[in-house]
């Protein structure tokens, strides 16, 4: 059977500094959810944990107190609204959650490739050319993966991102030195671990037909590696919403995904 859209764990609200959007509420997520028939979704407010060395000066204000402002979320009659976090893994591999928050959480989202914050992010060594920032990208995932988390509440976010590079053809490029076999070794990896790979709105709505085999080379080769995958809209306003159901079916389409194909949140 063909992947149902019932899914979308990566959600920000107006409490997330990027966001700031006094429209993009709990309420007016969860509406999203009644209207679109899905029955998963996820707050993902921006997080770094004050008991985690290493904020930089944004994330330092978006500790827990601050995102549990969020609680307690509205429910609707057959939807999960779950409460979980985006965090940062920081470029010396520092991971901006501890693990006594990582319990109080039902998901978290870990970027890898959140490569516009540069020298927080990656090595300098590594921005400083195209190949640099691939080998970023593999240490990264690669360094995520082998960390001691609960991999079944785990979810590894926009993957092809474009903040990867600066512009649109060096994007393309570095998504081209990814080699194969550490592409296969990681997703690998990851599908043992049980972790979730999404599929992300914004990788998902930019790429042209021409581009589309660059940018989903990885996710093809994950769900040949048996990886799981869930989907985010990464929304931080509303007007997002309005499309992710067409961006979503878009890339279900082209990965030929089935519902075997899809992540589901475990507690243990």
């Amino acid at each position: 059977m063909k992947y149902i859209i019932d899914n979308d764990l990566h959600i920000h609200s107006k409490i997330s500094s990027c966001s700031n959007d006094e429209a993009q509420t709990n309420e007016r997520i969860l509406q999203y959810a009644v209207d679109n028939g899905l029955k998963t979704i996820c707050l993902t407010d921006h997080l770094w944990d004050s008991d985690v060395e290493g904020a930089s000066d944004w994330y330092a204000p978006q500790n827990y107190e601050h995102i549990s402002k969020a609680k307690p979320l509205p429910q609707s009659e057959g939807i999960r609204f779950l409460f979980g976090c985006e965090t940062e893994l920081k470029g010396d591999l520092t991971l901006g959650i501890s693990k006594e928050k990582i319990e109080l959480m039902d998901f978290i989202v870990i970027p890898t490739t959140h490569f516009h914050m540069e020298e927080y992010t990656l090595k300098k060594e590594e921005l400083e050319s195209l190949q640099g920032r691939a080998n970023g990208w593999i240490r990264k995932l690669d360094a995520l993966l082998n960390m001691d988390l609960p991999f079944y509440k785990i979810g590894i976010p926009h993957l092809t991102c474009c903040a990867i590079a600066q512009t649109r053809e060096e994007y393309i490029e570095t998504l081209n030195l990814l080699p194969e076999n550490e592409l296969e070794r990681l997703f690998t990896k990851a599908a043992q671990l049980g972790c979730g790979i999404e599929l992300n709105y914004d990788d998902m709505s930019k790429f042209t037909d021409e581009e589309a085999d660059f940018v989903l080379r990885p996710y093809r080769i994950a769900k040949k590696c048996g990886c799981k995958f869930y989907l985010g809209s990464d929304a931080h306003h509303p007007e997002i919403f309005d499309n992710a159901k067409a961006v979503f079916e878009r890339a279900i389409d082209l990965l030929e995904l089935t519902e075997e194909d899809k992540f589901i949140i475990r507690h243990k």
